[in-house]
């Protein structure tokens, strides 16, 4: 039987702070491994014929955290923007992010532009970072564009269109360090995705275990509410 490839991927990328500690570290160098992380399951997704992946890099919530740690995730964040450019651009990688802008310094904010500018016409793999991102948050903002437009009637498919990226819901939502919850992600688009845990942390995610989040999915029947 052929394997079934997911369009859409999405992956809560957890655990980098634990697996920093349980090797005595800094928590900033468990986020730096993340980054090296995200970079090999990318190649890896598209490799295997993903055509979206969405990661969900900073919440909403993440705000909450020590200052120190917030400063040193925007810091990656903008140094995984500037160092990755070259290597998106030759494997076309078209690189959108998904998220609120408040709080987001400008500088960082010129940036994730500018990639999202120049990868706009790349024909490959869609790498969505979901950065200063809240699902509640987007369900909102999507409600006060719908307001701002005055629209009499909406669809669940015209709602869509108002979420921060018109792209195709994730069919396989993937978690890392054994957690169960959704956190806030994608809350609208994952209502009939597959999960799957696994209790690797985020920066000891390889290529292998993306290969067996896929075969799990390929075991599923999706059924979306009907009966087969």
């Amino acid at each position: 039987m052929e394997l079934k490839i997911p369009n859409h991927i999405a992956i809560i990328m957890d655990g980098n702070g634990r697996w920093a500690k349980s090797k005595g570290l800094p928590r900033t160098l468990g986020h730096r491994e993340g980054a090296k992380t995200l970079r090999k399951i990318l190649t890896h997704a598209s490799q295997r014929g993903v055509k979206f992946l969405t990661v969900y890099a900073f919440s909403t919530e993440n705000w909450k955290r020590e200052k120190t740690e917030v400063d040193a995730l925007m810091f990656l964040f903008k140094s995984y923007i500037k160092n990755e450019r070259k290597n998106l651009m030759k494997n076309k990688v078209k690189f959108i992010v998904s998220g609120r802008v408040e709080g987001v310094s400008e500088g960082l904010l010129k940036e994730i532009k500018d990639l999202e500018k120049v990868t706009e016409n790349n024909e490959g793999i869609v790498l969505n970072i979901a950065f200063n991102y809240g699902g509640r948050a987007e369900i909102v903002d999507a409600i006060n564009k719908i307001i701002k437009e005055d629209k009499e009637e909406i669809t669940e498919e015209s709602f869509s269109k108002y979420l921060y990226n018109d792209i195709p819901d994730p069919e396989l939502v993937i978690r890392t360090s054994g957690e169960f919850r959704v956190s806030n992600f994608l809350l609208w688009q994952i209502a009939y995705s597959e999960f799957y845990i696994t209790n690797l942390y985020w920066p000891d995610f390889n290529e292998e275990a993306l290969d067996e989040a896929i075969d799990s999915y390929n075991k599923r029947e999706r059924r979306f509410g009907g009966i087969k």
